[in-house]
């Protein structure tokens, strides 16, 4: 029998870290023991903290579990959330990380995976990645950071999951989210949103890159120039929509 039954003397301090024996992080993610058995075995969350004969598991286990029960009904295969599980554990850096697509996930036209999302190696960028651990996460998207909801944000590569911490693609993306949060918007209505601003940016840039085929300019100047162009426009299509 692996978890030894009864109190221990350090328990009151254990769960005052919020750490979890395998029955009650079974109960809190809502599956039954012999299925957190089986992910351990499979090697879809890391292995508990050993004190003696007792596993302890903690917030970011019960954070994984949350995660696998979304990308599995998002239709992901365990056997793809096992590679993907290898690869958030395997110690990459974050631009390595940031650059893969997700393993056993079906293609979705308009959503990109990890390695379609802006700001991966291969192509410049301003734009900057941050960490955060789980519970940061959570303080930026109080009652927010669901299973749904992180599944989704995976899914439009917006977040990776880097050992123990989170990465998001971008700071300003990051901020203006939860800004919006904060503001009475949903997250994901946020995020859904966020969708389509993303296709329509994509028009966008094509445009501003066939110019610059088309006409042999100089590619170094493309881009603050069509940031310009369309901080304007759409600067003045929302004194158009707002305007009394």
């Amino acid at each position: 029998m692996e978890e030894a039954s009864g109190p221990t003397e350090p328990q009151a301090a254990q769960r005052a870290s919020r750490e979890y024996r395998m029955e009650e992080l079974a109960e809190k993610a809502g599956i039954p023991v012999r299925t957190l058995r089986f992910y351990r075995e499979r090697k879809l969350i890391p292995p508990p903290r050993r004190e003696g004969r007792i596993a302890w598991y903690n917030d970011h286990h019960l954070a994984r579990l949350r995660t696998i029960a979304a990308l599995l009904e998002r239709g992901h295969t365990l056997t793809g959330i096992a590679d993907l599980a290898a690869t958030f554990d395997s110690g990459r850096d974050v631009g390595e990380l940031l650059s893969l697509g997700t393993p056993g996930t079906p293609s979705t036209p308009g959503v990109p995976g990890i390695a379609d999302a802006p700001g991966t190696p291969g192509a410049p960028t301003e734009e900057v990645p941050v960490r955060l651990s789980p519970e940061q996460l959570a303080d930026y998207f109080e009652g927010e950071v669901t299973p749904e909801n992180l599944a989704s944000a995976m899914a439009l590569g917006y977040l990776a999951v880097d050992g123990d911490e989170v990465v998001h693609i971008s700071r300003r993306l990051l901020d203006v989210s939860a800004a919006l949060v904060r503001e009475g918007v949903p997250l994901s209505e946020v995020m859904a949103a966020g969708l389509r601003v993303r296709e329509h940016a994509d028009v966008l840039a094509q445009v501003f890159i066939d110019l610059v085929t088309t006409y042999d300019a100089d590619p170094r100047r493309l881009r603050p120039l069509a940031k310009s162009v369309v901080e304007a426009e759409l600067s003045l299509a929302l004194d158009r929509h707002l305007a009394p």
